[in-house]
């Protein structure tokens, strides 16, 4: 399960996120996505815990949460669903 952290403060960095989340876990992964044309931080994250259980016990205590001056949004990531429809392959003629 990955955890999708909204409302982020532009001035939070990955070792900030790595910081508050390793409170309840160890953390495997920590992404904070880019703007593909500014280069600028989205305002959200995604962290992923080894532990399942660890993951849930930092949604529920960091729900609405101030933290570095914004109120956090903490939920179960939910999987982007593809553009379009399959990819058909060449002509075989």
């Amino acid at each position: 399960m990955t955890i999708y952290i909204g409302n982020l403060s532009f001035q939070a960095e990955q070792e900030h996120l790595f910081d508050l989340f390793s409170e309840y876990g160890e953390v495997k992964n920590c992404s904070l996505p880019l703007d593909r044309e500014t280069g600028r931080k989205r305002g959200f994250a995604f962290v992923e815990m080894v532990n399942d259980e660890d993951e849930q016990k930092a949604i529920d205590d960091l729900q609405d949460v101030e933290w570095m001056g914004r109120m956090i949004r903490v939920s179960k990531a939910t999987p982007r669903e593809r553009s379009g429809g399959p990819r058909g392959g060449g002509y075989r003629g």
